[in-house]
């Protein structure tokens, strides 16, 4: 009996194999160790796999594509459909099975180790940025307690730190050393933020593709490598705006009886890339404010009967396209006249 096709569950250790023949009868459903998958598969026939996109997904579809299978990466959310009755890992692999041989089923591109290693990079500048801010908020909210209160903004927090240095003595005499440690935190959390963001600026520099990418206003070093590395091959995308919807930044539908109905945005896709591309939204409002004749008139047009928030998320909608544009059809952005 061959196997044509392979449901796979992933795990830490445990793993569920869910294989099926070229007339759909179940020709293995096996549990297996982590140490028994290489010897398993080496031992199959090539075969069309499925996994999941989660945890180690990209490290299994490497290790199995070089041992000559088809591995194809889904959605979780996408494959949950199809599982029939209680959740379990048998459930998940048999699931995983049907779900692969779907004609419309999406698929997620297999990261390279380079490309898995800056999207790593880039997730730990996230996990340090929430480190700093979480420690600041607690900073002030501490100081607060003493009356001690500074305004908001970057001249806010070096308020703070310089506080809690000097030790000030509004502070009682038992809260004065563990302020002044939480703050020599702060400062750690910001250098090794910067020894991330210069290596961040030299991969900027020599990809090619981030170097066009920094030709669109609101995108630099960061967004640009976080693009490279969380979005993959732009080519899959038929158009911009599919690009755009994978990243959330559309409207939800819940159209019905031919009567369209429009919401807010669906927030689908990596959060850390759609918010990158709002917050550079923001950089080009606050200068179409300063220079108004500068600015494009479609977005002050969009400022005067809208809030900042919305026409940010609209100008990382129409980023959004641009990206894909430049991606897909080669070349470096040219903007357009201010009068367009």
């Amino acid at each position: 009996m061959k196997v044509t096709t392979i449901g796979l569950d992933i795990a830490k250790t445990v793993f569920q194999v869910h294989g099926i023949d070229e007339d759909g009868e179940v020709a293995i459903r096996k549990r297996l160790n982590r140490n028994q998958m290489r010897v398993f598969f080496e031992a199959l026939p090539p075969c069309l796999i499925g996994i999941e996109a989660c945890a180690t997904a990209h490290y299994w579809a490497r290790e199995l594509s070089a041992l000559g299978h088809e591995v194809r990466l889904m959605p979780a959310h996408y494959v949950k459909p199809y599982v029939k009755r209680s959740k379990n890992d048998a459930a998940d692999a048999e699931a995983i099975c049907e779900a692969v041989e779907r004609p419309n089923m999406r698929f997620v591109p297999v990261k390279a180790p380079d490309t898995q290693a800056l999207a790593l990079m880039h997730r730990m500048r996230t996990q340090l940025v929430g480190q700093r801010t979480a420690l600041l908020n607690g900073l002030r909210a501490g100081l607060a307690e003493f009356g001690i209160i500074t305004t908001t903004g970057l001249g806010g927090a070096n308020e703070l730190l310089r506080i809690a240095d000097a030790r000030d003595e509004r502070m009682p005499d038992l809260i004065r050393n563990t302020y002044a440690m939480i703050a020599e935190a702060i400062r750690n959390v910001e250098r090794q933020l910067a020894t991330l963001d210069l290596e961040i600026q030299a991969n900027a520099r020599i990809d090619d593709a981030c170097r066009r990418l920094c030709t669109i206003p609101g995108i630099g070093p960061v967004t640009s490598t976080t693009i490279v590395a969380l979005a993959g091959d732009l080519s899959r995308f038929s158009t911009g705006r599919d690009f755009a919807a994978w990243l959330g930044l559309t409207p939800r539908q819940n159209s019905s009886g031919g009567k369209a109905r429009l919401g807010r945005i669906t927030k689908a896709g990596d959060q850390t890339l759609r918010t990158l591309l709002v917050l550079g939204a923001f950089t080009i409002i606050r200068r179409a404010r300063v220079d108004p004749a500068k600015a494009l008139p479609w977005l002050l047009a969009i400022l005067s009967r809208r809030p900042p928030l919305v026409a940010a998320v609209a100008w990382a909608n129409k980023t959004a396209r641009i990206i894909w544009a430049v991606l897909t059809r080669g070349g470096a952005y040219r903007a357009p006249s201010p009068a367009c």
